[in-house]
Parts: structure tokens; sequence; C-alpha cells
């Protein structure tokens, strides 16, 4: 039976890995920090810890054959800076560090497609494209860029790893965290939309490519997992339709967006609390950047659900669990 650990085991992608895993017949160590699951299995440990703990992750990848790094910290505020980088850049390379220790260990870290350069005008986005560390970015886009630094830095020093990149991962979850909250903007009828177009993926195919390529020959690569481009007004509307409720009608302009930013960046620091729209978030609402999964399909055959299914079947799960 292969012993398997997973950071960040009661987030949404954690938790449809943690399952994928059990139903191959996987003894599972899954970490949590704050939020405690309720998934429950013979062949499941759950392990109260932080991937800050380096004693506590390199007792735990010594018992195992593989590591799915699945934890992070998602946010766009200037103020969380140090947040994100004790969390992304040197929890990774806690886990990086404890691989290291055994090389029999396979690891699968899970960034970003924030952590993918991209430049205004580029239509379609591969893994090859550079990285610029002068260009405009957020700040969570830096952290899981120099997060992939830490797993690339293992794979000079022999660790077998790869490197999945998802778009914005979309499935029935906690609604107040993470993409989930998509959902419950529609469910609260907000009245506000922006122009721009946003890439989204079913957490099961994130998940399907993830084991996919840990049982191949994959080592020392990168891979975008993304199946769709769509536009917010037509996400929303979708939603809406599936929710029954009343979509967002009132778009909001460019330049309103611009103001808004910096009216949200100058209450943040007078109220001490996070902007809730920020540069980076108002500049990429107007982008229009496809990100390719061809090499993904090229190396594992994966066929991308429709995203009609995978909205139906998040509305539906989210209204069973409402009313639970």
């Amino acid at each position: 039976m292969k012993h398997v650990l997973v950071t960040g085991g009661s987030g949404l992608l954690g938790h449809f890995l943690l399952q994928r895993l059990l139903q191959e017949g996987c003894k599972v160590t899954a970490i949590f920090r704050n939020t405690v699951s309720e998934l429950s299995h013979e062949n499941l440990q759950w392990i109260a810890g932080d991937i800050l703990d380096v004693v506590l992750l390199r007792s735990l990848v010594k018992e195992v054959e593989e590591v799915y790094h699945c934890a992070g910290f998602v946010s766009y505020a200037p103020q969380d800076a140090a947040l994100l980088q004790q969390i992304n850049l040197e929890g990774t390379a806690n886990v990086v560090d404890a691989c290291l220790d055994h090389p029999s260990v396979r690891l699968c870290h899970v960034s970003s497609i924030a952590a993918i350069n991209r430049k205004r005008g580029d239509k379609v986005i591969q893994e090859n494209v550079k990285w610029d560390p002068m260009a405009e970015k957020s700040v969570y886009a830096f952290s899981k860029h120099y997060a992939e630094v830490e797993v690339w830095r293992g794979i000079s020093e022999g660790l077998k790893a790869v490197i999945v990149n998802p778009s914005v991962i979309l499935g029935p979850g906690d609604q107040t965290r993470s993409s989930t909250q998509l959902f419950k903007y529609v469910s609260d009828e907000r009245a506000f939309y922006t122009h721009g177009y946003a890439n989204f993926v079913d957490v099961r195919d994130v998940v399907e490519a993830m084991v996919r390529l840990m049982n191949g020959n994959n080592w020392g690569e990168r891979f975008i997992i993304n199946g769709h481009q769509i536009t917010y007004e037509r996400f929303f509307r979708d939603v809406a339709q599936l929710m029954g409720k009343k979509p967002p009608f009132v778009k909001v302009p460019s330049w309103v967006a611009e103001v808004l930013w910096r009216l949200e960046s100058v209450r943040g620091k007078i109220m001490n609390s996070k902007p809730l729209i920020t540069k980076e978030t108002a500049r990429i609402a107007k982008e229009e950047h496809f990100y390719s999964s061809e090499k993904l399909i090229r190396a594992t055959g994966l066929t991308f659900r429709p995203l009609e299914e995978t909205l139906r079947w998040s509305c539906t799960q989210l209204a069973e669990m409402t009313a639970s």
C-alpha cells in the first residue's frame, strides 16, 4: 500500500485529492493547520501541524513515498507580503528540504498560473515563458514564483518533483474561502461585475492531472492546468441561472476600477484592513490571457470537463451543503 503525505488537506483541492488517493487504496497522512475536515477513512490520518514546523515535516516525510504539497496562502493585499513569503516560500522550502532528506520520495508541488509571467498583448501563455522580475506583479505572484524556485533547487539536487500551475479552481467547498467565494458572490445577488476574462478549471480535473503526472515520468517539469476561459459576465450569468438568482447587472468601467483600488488602498491603510480591490486584481480583471494546457494534454491525455458540467455540479453540491 502506497503511503502519501498531503499538505493543505482541508482545502478545496486537498479535499478532493484525498478522496481520490483513498479510492486508489493509498494510505494517506494529511496535514491541516486551522480548518478541520470532516473527511474520515480508515486509511486516512489527520495531523494538526504547520509546514513551517521543520521537525514535524521531516518526521512525516520519512514515512511516505509521495508528497502532494497543496498548502498555501492566497492574498493580493500588500499587507500580507510577509505572511505570503512565510507560508508560500519558506513553507515550500521546508517541504523540499524534507523530501531531499529521503531520495526515494517524489513531490508534486501545487503552484499557480500567477507564477507564470504574462505580458500585455499575449493571448496564449505557456509554461516556457521567461519570468521577468522587473514586471509589475502582485505580492502573491512573487511568493508563488519564488516557491517554485525552491522546488527547482530541489530538482537540481536530485529531487523527483513535478510542478503544476492551476488556473482558478472551481468546485464545492467553503464559500468563505478561496475561489468558492465566487459562487457566494452570486448567491448573495451582488450587483457589480467587471469587464474581462478569467481562466477556470474543475477541481476534479486538477486532481486527475496531478495523479497522472505523479504516476508518469514527468520529473523536472511544470504543467499549466486550465480548462476554460470565459468572461466574468458569462460566468456570473450562468451560475446565477443555475442558482435561481439574479445575476450581477452593473458593469464596472475600467476607469472606475482604477479609482476604486486607489481609494481602497487608502482606506486599508487608515483602517488597518485588507483592501477589497487591489491594483493587481483591478488589472487582472481587464486581461484576456488564455493559459494553455497543451503540454499537460500531450503528457497525460487528460480531457477537461465541460465548464457547464462543472458549474452545475458545483451549484448542486453547494445547495446540498447549505441545506444540510
